[in-house]
């Protein structure tokens, strides 16, 4: 009777051993590190799907102002390179861990938001452009990816926040020192120089 009890025993005691060490790891943050990573991940591909809507309205936007702006041909040259130069570049998982590869991500999306910045001011020298329908509804369309921008890449930081917080302070110093070693600290969105500067105001 007794050595059926222990042959029994000694059969659930090693998955019940495998149980007790995963709840006490998942207790000591081991899944923090790789669920922050997934997160922040998670939030890169919205940023990504963003940027890439108002990339697919920006030729109709082009087109319907060189319908009445034909002769704003440098403001319409300069979105065009622009938005080509920001679809060129390849991004792929290894951006958001590479600060080269991010700036150079970043700087070109900020070249085609000053490009579009002169391209809808160009409407205001216009009047029937500024009040012809297809144009209203792709500049609310474009104000509306803008604003989504914003919130996309606030949700970036604040996961690449936790992210990296997580990598630097205890316990998760543990585990990516052992565990997670190939695990990098991941870039977030700065504001450049020129950004910074407050807009000067002169009255002749």
């Amino acid at each position: 009777m007794s050595q059926t009890f222990a042959a029994r025993f000694a059969g659930v005691r090693a998955p019940l051993f495998v149980v007790m060490v995963s709840l006490l790891l998942a207790g000591c943050g081991v899944n923090a590190i790789p669920t922050s990573e997934e997160q922040a991940k998670a939030a890169w591909s919205e940023v990504l799907n963003q940027y890439q809507r108002r990339a697919d309205l920006i030729p109709n936007l082009v087109e319907t102002v060189k319908g009445y702006a034909a002769q704003e041909r440098d403001v319409l040259t300069a979105v065009v390179e622009a938005r080509a130069k920001a679809t060129a570049i390849t991004v792929d998982a290894s951006t958001i861990t590479d600060p080269e590869k991010f700036k150079q991500f970043q700087d070109a999306q900020s070249g085609l938001s000053r490009a579009l910045g002169r391209l809808i001011a160009v409407s205001e020298a216009y009047p029937d452009l500024k009040s012809n329908q297809n144009f209203l509804a792709l500049q609310s369309q474009i104000e509306g990816t803008e604003n989504r921008i914003a919130v996309a890449r606030r949700d970036y930081i604040r996961a690449v926040q936790a992210y990296n917080t997580e990598l630097r302070t205890f316990p998760g110093l543990l585990w990516a020192a052992t565990l997670y070693r190939a695990n990098k600290p991941m870039e977030t969105f700065t504001i450049s120089e020129e950004q910074m500067q407050v807009p000067k105001v002169k009255f002749n």
